[in-house]
C-alpha cells in the first residue's frame, strides 16, 4: 500500500490486525465509541503528536540527503499545522480549550510509546527511527482509507476524513517512499536478506504493540 518495506513489515506482523481492527477503530467506524472515550483519546493524542513531531524533526537531522530532509520536514508540517489542528477544533467544539489540551497529564501508555520512538532515533540512525515511526503514520493511513469506504456512521466523520483524505494519504505515500529509498541507499537492494532488516522489523513490531496499547488506553478514560 505504502511501499515494499511497509508491506513486508505489515504482512509479517503478528500484531497488525489487533492494531488496525481494534475495538476503538471499529467504534469510530460504526459510531459506537463513547464520546468521552474519544475526547480522552484526543487529549492524549495531542500530547503524543507533540512528541511525534519532535521525532520527525529528529529525522531531518538524521537524514543524509536533501530529499530525505524534505520528506521528513513535510511530515512535520502535516503534523503540527494540520493534524493537530483537528484536535484543537474538535475539542474546542465541546468546550475543551487549547490551554486545557496542553495541560493534559500524559498517561503511562502514551509516555512508553513516545519515549520508545524518540529513543530509537537518539540511539540509532534514520532507519531505526523510521521503523519506529512507520506503524503510526502508515497505520492511520490504512485505517483512514478503510473507514472512509466502510464507516456506517457520521459520528466521527471529521476524524475519518482527516486520515482518509488526499492530503494525509499523500503524506503516507511520501513516507513509504522515504523508507524504501533510505533502506536501499544504506543497505542495498537486497536489504531484506540482511540481519539489520530483522532488527528493524523487530522495532516496527514493538511500535505496533505500543499502538495497540494506545487504543486500549483510549477506551479507559
Amino acid at each position: 500500500m505504502y511501499g515494499s518495506a511497509f508491506t513486508n513489515w505489515r504482512d509479517g506482523s503478528e500484531t497488525w490486525s489487533a492494531y488496525t481492527d481494534h475495538a476503538f477503530v471499529r467504534g469510530l467506524g460504526d459510531g459506537s465509541l463513547p464520546r468521552e472515550a474519544f475526547l480522552h483519546y484526543l487529549r492524549q493524542d495531542y500530547v503524543f503528536l507533540i512528541h511525534f513531531s519532535r521525532a520527525w524533526a529528529l529525522a531531518v537531522t538524521k537524514s543524509d540527503t536533501l530529499a530525505e530532509m524534505q520528506a521528513a520536514a513535510g511530515t512535520v508540517d502535516g503534523l503540527v499545522n494540520h493534524e493537530m489542528a483537528l484536535h484543537v477544533e474538535t475539542c474546542a467544539a465541546v468546550g475543551i480549550s487549547q490551554a486545557e489540551l496542553e495541560a493534559t497529564v500524559e498517561r503511562p501508555e502514551n509516555m512508553a510509546y513516545t519515549r520508545f520512538v524518540l529513543e530509537a532515533g537518539y540511539s540509532g540512525d534514520l532507519l531505526d527511527l523510521l521503523a519506529a515511526l512507520a506503524p503510526c503514520v502508515l497505520g492511520y493511513g490504512e485505517i483512514g482509507a478503510r473507514l472512509g469506504q466502510t464507516a456506517t456512521s457520521d459520528t466521527y466523520k471529521d476524524w475519518i476524513g482527516t486520515y482518509s483524505g488526499d492530503e494525509y494519504q499523500e503524506v503516507c505515500t511520501s513516507v513509504g517512499k522515504l523508507i524504501d529509498n533510505a533502506l536501499t541507499d544504506r543497505l542495498g537492494a537486497d536489504y531484506m536478506s540482511l540481519p539489520r532488516w530483522q532488527s528493524l522489523t523487530h522495532t516496527f513490531e514493538k511500535a505496533t504493540v505500543l499502538e495497540v496499547g494506545f487504543w486500549d488506553m483510549g477506551l479507559t478514560p
